[in-house]
């Protein structure tokens, strides 16, 4: 453990060495950096052998899991790894010693602009479980120079801004030039014979140099550490410069080359709705898992020295479809550089890929035209064509019917369906949730797993119980330690249940209460010195932060809270409970009926606003640019948790997993992990609502119509004749209203809003009635927290190691 003395000692050293300062003459920026680097030499210090590139002794002879994610949502790390390393209490102390505050410090640090949602949170989650949990790891992305973007709002509409977290959040990369490596667009494949075995190379193709930035990862209470590793994007130096277009004064086409390669890691998630954004987007994906698989295998040829035993010291987990080219890039990479035959190379390859589908929408179940990967990665094309060749075959002797054939085909209607390659090719293909498993199993790959029953798994979501609890919300980790007597619940989160014991403690259910007071009268503080935004901390806060999707129905709310106005509007002097309703998201830029439902929530926020009727009982808070950092401030202190999604549509979540740990109480349809939540909690400690998933699909099947539901309830005609006619800012919303009452491709009212509007609306009458009983509001809460441990990354990522990678715990 170091003394404040000693970490006030090595942060005033930094500054003078690196900056030339002192406490007192640095800038802001320039505390922070110094921090960050006596941090980072603390990190360096319990992690050496994985520094120099050895695992510690005890590794040497495990499987190493290769964690693959086009996103990374870390948020800031100063104050985590601080906490991971058990001197955040020192740190604060040394800071004081040189008359810095710690806060001040931490809030000049940017949010890592590595990811933007649940995906990116997880796998953040996941490394840090992984390595908490002594698993040899290595966590793989890209580092986009301008993340996803800044959301700002101007007149209540979205525009995106470059997000410039690089220049203060690189202080936690290392440059790794000696491992760069390079990666091959477009050009002309030709094939030679080399010792009787045909290969194949391309010739007159554009490479693009791949240069690792590796972030360390430390554990909680651990020596070892992991990695990140960030791969960035340039031209080699013989062409990233034309010298005789700079000669002749043409500048912007002289470094041309040079600006389309660092393009490639420049954003997440550009614009895909033209082709340029398509081109852009494979790119990415190949230039991703190309420098990842070289990584991999020159890594572990140094070790092993060849590569017919890869799969035994290797497995490669792919977070969602992004990466799954890293399938017939290997096969490339074994084939053609080392001379393994097709039937050795995918045997190995069919032994060391898993794959984790996180979803089971039409629009996010990747697939690529033909056309755009034979044009781009011609080799990777060939080989995609004869895995496809030798999978139909299969298929066809299995099925022997063109519809089972075509639900399972990797190469069909002009399209590459990654999917699908990923159930063909990968050892293991998980869930994310009890119910997401039962789909994909049942419907989505139904067929396959008739063939592979085997393959199939299901690992439920976890988070990072140590951030999201223990680090944001000291106040409910004291009481917790005071009340578990110790703080064991930090590496066996299932200790929690321990509280159910207390459910009956009239003093307990009190100081949580208060605790929860007293986070939300320091949030409204925050939002006031922070965004000049009062909100009454007396009030209910009803939470709903995520991004921005027509399935996740934000727009559910803002009907319901709409309703809600009209109903205090009619009878003013009513006993209205006050409430707060915070909303936090992102639209994807060109998602254009999300960005109406975030104008929409603007328009509401202000005809409520600027009604006096509404002072004191109503008001409607959007966050502007939410962010992992914003959530560690909201998250303690909500206490309504809206998780209202489409029953069959979310995955699993994990923001519902988030607020259950800080104790708030969840409003939701049994869809994700919600179904998980109300089994462990009981019905009585969650309030749920609307139709379950088979019944969706029933109503789909039969020829669902919303207008029954419309012309039944006056409430909900109203408010949709509100938002045609517009509110008082004089926006009107026709538009989303005809997407509801009569639609468009996907028919109308395609996630049920019609049909759940009634039922959403009683439940919101029983929220109200539990929060007016403030002891059986308290002891639900307590419940949730109490059963929140089964959510832990740790339990995930044990049962990753156990049931799917074969590796074990440290």
């Amino acid at each position: 453990m170091y003394t404040p003395e000693e970490l006030a000692l090595s942060i005033r050293g930094r500054l003078q060495r690196n900056f030339g300062r002192t406490p007192e003459t640095a800038s802001p920026e320039l505390r922070f950096r110094a921090c960050a680097m006596a941090i980072f030499d603390l990190m360096g210090e319990v992690g050496v052998p994985e520094q120099t590139g050895a695992p510690p002794k005890k590794q040497q002879d495990e499987r190493e899991v290769h964690y693959l994610s086009l996103e990374f949502l870390l948020g800031r790390s100063l104050m985590k790894n601080a906490f991971n390393l058990g001197v955040l209490e020192p740190l604060g102390k040394a800071l004081l010693l040189l008359n810095l505050n710690l806060s001040d410090i931490a809030e000049e640090e940017p949010d890592a602009g590595l990811g933007n949602g649940g995906l990116g949170r997880l796998a953040a989650c996941y490394l840090e479980a992984m390595t908490s949990l002594g698993i040899r790891a290595t966590g793989y992305s890209l580092c986009y120079q301008f993340g996803i973007f800044v959301q700002r709002i101007l007149d209540g509409e979205q525009i995106e801004q470059p997000d410039p977290w690089y220049d203060k959040g690189s202080v936690w990369l290392s440059a790794r030039a000696d491992d760069a490596v390079s990666v091959s667009f477009g050009g002309d494949v030709v094939f030679y014979k080399e010792n009787e075995r045909m290969k194949a190379t391309v010739r007159n193709d554009t490479k693009v140099l791949a240069v690792p930035l590796d972030m360390t990862v430390n554990g909680y209470g651990r020596s070892e550490t992991n990695k990140l590793r960030l791969w960035q994007a340039k031209s080699p130096a013989a062409t990233a410069i034309d010298m005789e277009q700079f000669s002749e004064g043409n500048y912007m086409q002289a470094t041309e080359q040079d600006a389309m390669a660092r393009v490639i890691n420049m954003v997440l998630y550009p614009n895909d709705n033209h082709m340029e954004g398509k081109m852009l987007r494979l790119r990415q994906q190949y230039f991703f898992v190309s420098a990842t698989a070289q990584s991999i295998v020159r890594r572990h040829k140094r070790k092993h020295g060849n590569l017919q035993n890869f799969h035994r010291w290797n497995v490669i987990q792919i977070n969602d479809t992004h990466p799954t080219l890293i399938i017939p890039e290997l096969m490339r990479i074994f084939m053609d550089e080392e001379g393994i035959s097709w039937e050795r190379a995918w045997q190995i390859v069919t032994n060391c890929v898993a794959y984790t589908n996180h979803t089971v929408l039409a629009e996010a179940l990747e697939s690529w035209p033909n056309e755009l990967i034979e044009m781009l990665l011609p080799r990777i094309w060939m080989i995609l064509c004869e895995i496809n060749k030798r999978s139909m075959q299969f298929y066809w002797e299995a099925f022997g019917d063109e519809d089972r054939v075509s639900r399972s085909a990797i190469i069909w209607g002009n399209h590459v369906h990654m999917a699908n390659l990923c159930v063909y090719s990968c050892f293991a293909v998980n869930g994310v949730s009890a119910l997401h498993s039962n789909i994909l199993r049942d419907d989505l790959f139904k067929s396959q797993a008739a063939l592979w029953p085997n393959k199939f798994h299901n690992v439920t979501n976890g988070v990072d119980h140590r951030r999201w609890l223990s680090q944001i919300n000291p106040r409910l980790h004291t009481l917790l330690c005071d009340t578990l007597d110790g703080d064991s619940y930090l590496t066996r989160a299932s200790a929690l249940e321990g509280l159910l014991k207390k459910t009956g403690d009239t003093a307990l259910l009190e100081e949580l209460g208060k605790i929860k007071r007293e986070n939300k009268i320091d949030f409204a503080a925050f939002l006031q010195k922070t965004r000049g935004v009062k909100i009454d901390s007396s009030s209910v806060f009803d939470v709903q932060v995520k991004r921005l999707h027509e399935y996740k129905r934000q727009l559910l709310n803002a009907l319901h809270i709409l309703h809600l106005y009209n109903t205090l509007k009619d009878n003013p002097s009513a006993d209205f409970l006050p409430r707060t309703f915070i909303f936090g998201a992102k639209a994807a830029p060109g998602y254009y009926i999300a960005k109406r439902i975030i104008r929409l929530i603007h328009s509401i926020a202000a005809h409520i606003a600027a009604d006096p009727a509404a002072k004191g009982k109503l008001s409607v808070v959007f966050l502007e640019n939410y962010s992992v950092s914003l959530a560690e401030r909201l998250i303690p202190a909500s206490e309504v948790s809206e998780q209202i999604s489409t029953a069959g549509k979310e995955a699993s979540g994990t923001g519902n997993m988030k607020f259950m740990l800080n104790g708030a109480n969840t409003v939701g349809t049994l869809d994700g992990a919600n179904v998980e939540i109300a089994e462990l909690v009981g019905p009585e400690n969650i309030f749920i609502f609307g139709l379950k998933a088979d019944e969706v699909e029933q109503m789909h099947r039969d020829g669902y119509s919303p207008m029954p539901y419309v012309a039944r309830n006056p409430a909900l005609r109203r408010v949709l004749d509100q938002l045609t006619g517009g509110l008082s800012d004089g926006v009107e919303y026709a538009d989303l209203v005809h997407g509801l009452l009569i639609g468009g491709y996907e028919g109308a009212d395609p996630y049920f809003l019609m049909a759940d509007f009634e039922g959403y609306c009683a439940c919101h009458r029983e929220v109200e009635a539990a929060y007016r009983d403030t002891a059986g509001w308290n002891k639900r809460s307590l419940i949730n927290i109490a059963k929140s441990g089964f959510f832990a990354a740790d339990r995930s990522t044990a049962e990753y190691a156990r049931n799917i990678w074969n590796v074990p715990l440290g």
